[in-house]
């Protein structure tokens, strides 16, 4: 079976990530470092924090950013109904212009959970 969506997208994310730490001056990398974090564990479990940046991003509209959340948010053991009612929420904050948005979040759901 060759490649997924899901593998090939945490290969660029990665090789690209190391192009900007080459290049990237301390306030780049004090940013990187900054987004690193926040999502660690505190008082809010990580996995609030993954929900989090999901639904934040998808109402950005970032699919790169959703992508990650979505793998995130599986890796920290994520349930189908858990995600339903956060993507909802991401609906009616971010409305119908979020709609693509969402059909490739949950078609990055579908690869990972195929991968089970």
């Amino acid at each position: 079976m060759g490649e997924g969506k899901i593998e090939r997208f945490q290969k660029d994310r990665e090789r690209l990530n190391q192009i900007v730490m080459k290049y990237g001056g301390s306030s780049i990398k004090r940013f990187f470092s900054i987004d690193s974090q926040v999502y660690g564990e505190g008082a809010l479990p990580v996995k609030t924090k993954e929900l989090l940046g999901l639904v934040s991003s998808l109402v950005l509209r970032c699919d790169d950013c959703v992508k990650y959340h979505i793998i995130r948010c599986h890796q920290e053991g994520l349930k189908d109904d858990e995600l339903d009612e956060a993507l909802a929420i991401a609906l009616v904050v971010g409305g119908s212009i979020t709609i693509p948005h969402l059909r490739r979040a949950l078609e990055a759901w579908d690869e990972l959970k195929a991968a089970e």
